[in-house]
């Protein structure tokens, strides 16, 4: 059956942009606009009560300056970090700003910070509520500032602990400097690895960071900068040379926000992500324009992005969801409050998605072939069993596809549903279809 673009367009708006809405009525008759809109008026997600940065950074330094076994503070450190990702997930089924949601979730991941050790062990929500969620919809340019200099990203990539091997502190002791945040600046974050940048220009950038630290004392609060840790005399990065102190923190960052490697490496991530595996190539030209244009406004760059054309083609077989993603979709289609998470975090980590703990610095990836392998597809098809049982009686799954997918919902899933023996069995078929596995 060939679907025309006016029924196709409010599934693209629902289930490739959002987290997917229970009916499509709710997209409106202009689907275009119901994405949009979400940038210019998104629901805020509400951090009050939510621990911080600072209430992280102190559990962690009492856990570490103690020998003894310290189990209060590690489960404090746990509740809060359940907490954050409770009140968060609930967020996100509830908003009537989901594409806006996807937007944070996709920053987070690009400035990802990892709970792999024990500095970051509080720090994940943190980061993304005081260094993403402000910034979202703002300069680039700003927003590389928060992530950069986030505590959560200084002790994730060591910046921490990197110190000038000719400053004063460098003089004096064995440790030195540490490149980790200089290189995914470059590789990551900003231009990226055809960004032409070489070994020199990660070792200059490393020694422009230093004394840019958190959390080396009781009495330090938050990110401070320390002459004593910086490297002295000018650096050189990307042929550009920077003065000593602290100003050349705001001034590389600048330059690397305007860049043309980044505008062209943050808009074919950005179609990869919110489009196709392999995005059109005018899209991603479309955006990478659009962002040079504005100095890096991220609101135009989202408008650029969800207004073209060619975001709104069928790519198939269309994007695999995330664990996660479908862990969300799910509860905003059944309309199924978020109980305590341990067990969809362990049903997200048996999908390969351990929540806050990403396996490196690029973060969670974005192709079908990381996410589709035989075994990850099996524990899909178990998670979705597993939500039928326990959501079977919540919804009549066949008339929640149509709903939901309209005439897009294809032959084949429409007469599988039709076919169950349960309504449990229905929900999970439904679940694992192409038609929700896939955006």
């Amino acid at each position: 059956m060939a679907i025309d673009d006016t029924a196709l367009a409010p599934v693209i708006a629902s289930h490739r942009f959002g987290l997917s809405q229970l009916s499509l009525a709710s997209v409106g008759t202009d689907p275009r606009a119901w994405v949009l809109g979400q940038f210019r008026r998104p629901l805020l997600f509400d951090t009050t009560g939510l621990p911080d940065s600072t209430a992280a950074a102190e559990l962690t330094r009492l856990l570490r300056q103690r020998s003894e076994p310290q189990s209060e503070e590690r489960q404090r450190l746990r509740d809060g970090n359940l907490l954050s990702l409770r009140r968060r997930w609930q967020h996100q089924i509830e908003t009537p700003t989901p594409v806006y949601e996807r937007w944070v979730m996709f920053w987070a991941n690009h400035f990802t910070v990892a709970a792999i050790k024990s500095s970051t062990a509080g720090m994940v929500w943190p980061f993304e509520n005081e260094a993403i969620r402000p910034h979202a919809t703002g300069s680039f340019a700003t927003l590389l500032r928060a992530a950069t200099v986030h505590p959560g990203m200084l002790f994730y990539l060591d910046n921490a602990q990197s110190i000038g091997p000719n400053s004063r502190a460098g003089q004096r002791r064995a440790r030195g400097l540490n490149e980790n945040l200089a290189r995914e600046l470059l590789e990551l974050h900003t231009v990226g690895v055809r960004g032409g940048y070489t070994q020199a220009d990660v070792r200059e950038l490393a020694r422009l960071l230093t004394g840019w630290t958190a959390g080396r004392a009781p009495q330090d609060e938050g990110v401070r900068f320390l002459p004593a840790l910086h490297e002295p005399s000018s650096k050189t990065v990307l042929g550009r040379s920077y003065r000593e102190g602290p100003e050349a923190l705001d001034d590389v960052l600048n330059d690397l926000a305007r860049h043309p490697a980044t505008a062209e490496h943050l808009a074919d991530k950005l179609a990869r992500h919110f489009v196709a595996d392999d995005p059109p190539p005018a899209l991603v030209q479309a955006v990478a324009r659009r962002f040079r244009e504005t100095d890096g406004d991220l609101l135009h760059t989202a408008e650029a992005l969800f207004g073209h054309e060619q975001a709104w083609v069928a790519h198939r077989p269309g994007k695999a969801r995330r664990p996660e993603e479908m862990l969300l979709s799910a509860h905003r289609l059944l309309q199924m409050p978020m109980g305590t998470p341990a067990r969809e975090i362990a049903a997200l980590t048996a999908m390969g998605q351990p929540l806050g703990r990403a396996p490196s610095p690029q973060g969670w990836p974005d192709r079908q072939d990381d996410w589709l392998s035989p075994d990850a597809l099996l524990k899909r098809v178990e998670w979705a069993v597993a939500m039928g049982r326990s959501a079977g009686a919540l919804a009549d799954a066949r008339q929640l596809a149509e709903l939901a997918w309209g005439p897009t919902l294809s032959s084949e899933t429409r007469t599988q549903i039709a076919r169950a023996e349960s309504g449990a069995q229905a929900l999970a078929l439904l679940l694992a279809s192409p038609e929700f596995q896939r955006r």
